[in-house]
């Protein structure tokens, strides 16, 4: 399989696709037409040199797509609120009195947006790193090791983990972000599998695939497990608090790591790595669900707008494109 280097993210009814520097949301509204949006993508960190080094580009493209992602999500909701009130506020307020309310609004979304960045982290980090330790520490009272404590920390984070996907999965509109979730797999699969971008070929394609966000969570756990057992092996920490404190400080670390490994995944045919991608891609079965051809439609209009894929299937499928279609 040959790369396309495109990647997305599934919002409320769509889909988010980004390649290279550049991002669309498409989002099927109320009255059943494709909305779509492009804009470009920009990261928090300004210097491009520092982008392109290892481990320090995953941690910052992890923020990115939170950032990103989050703007996204709340772009696509604005398809759902009550038209009706909308419409008659528009009609009572006067073209400055509107033009000060958009000012402030998208002012409290840039606030809204960015609390709601921070407190992700903050409850994941808590959620996955933080609670695991505490209560594998509660082992301590029976005297069990150190490495045993972390490696019953590792079984708790995998636990709780599983236990959340298995949990939100079960919530209806998830359900329907996972079907989206699946049609954006859907896409790429099909286009980098050569087949030009049908809602026929997009359906027969794959829902699963190995640069999956699922993938890269199920990593940072694999990962933070392998560095949290080396570097307490190492360097040995009694204090309860500055382990906790340590575990939080590598977390940047570990998803710089975690971040290489996918990109590595999703290039790459090689047998031993295709076989550590396993676990992630069966965890899709959870995250991704079979979409709908209308779906398909969004993500399919979500790929457009930022990718030729006829230009790719040109290049690195000869003869895949119908001449008619060229």
């Amino acid at each position: 399989m040959k790369s396309s280097n495109i990647g997305g993210q599934a919002v409320m009814e769509g889909i988010m696709m980004r390649h290279g520097d550049i991002y669309s949301v498409a989002v099927r509204k109320p009255d059943r037409e494709i909305e779509v949006k492009t804009e470009d993508y920009k990261s928090v960190l300004k210097n491009k040199r520092l982008l392109r080094l290892p481990i320090i580009r995953g941690v910052f493209n992890f923020i990115d797509s939170l950032v990103v992602g989050t703007k996204c999500l709340m772009y696509s909701a604005t398809f759902f609120e009550d038209e009706e009130e909308e419409k008659r506020e528009e009609q009572e307020c006067s073209p400055e009195e509107q033009e000060r309310r958009e000012a402030k609004k998208a002012k409290e979304d840039s606030v809204l947006m960015t609390v709601t960045v921070i407190l992700s982290v903050v409850i994941s980090v808590g959620l996955f790193m933080v609670l695991p330790y505490l209560i594998a520490s509660l082992l301590r009272n029976v005297g069990v090791t150190e490495t045993g404590i972390t490696l019953a920390e590792a079984l708790v984070r995998i636990i709780l983990f599983l236990l959340y996907m298995v949990l939100i999965s079960r919530m209806k509109d998830i359900q329907r972000v996972f079907m989206y979730h699946g049609a954006e797999h859907k896409c790429i699969n099909c286009v980098e599998q050569g087949m030009p971008l049908t809602v026929d070929n997009v359906m027969k394609s794959s829902r699963f695939h190995k640069r999956c966000g699922t993938s890269f969570l199920f990593f940072v756990i694999i990962v933070s497990i392998i560095f949290f057992l080396g570097f307490f092996a190492v360097v040995p920490v009694k204090t309860m608090w500055l382990r906790i404190l340590i575990r939080i400080l590598l977390v940047p670390v570990i998803a710089g790591v975690s971040y290489e490994f996918i990109r590595l995944a999703g290039n790459t045919e090689n047998k031993a790595v295709g076989l550590l991608s396993k676990p992630g891609l069966a965890l899709q079965k959870l995250t991704t669900i079979e979409p709908t051809p209308d779906m398909t439609e969004v993500a399919i209009a979500a790929v457009e707008a930022v990718f030729d894929w006829r230009a790719y299937l040109r290049e690195n499928f000869p003869g895949s494109v119908p001449a008619e279609e060229s």
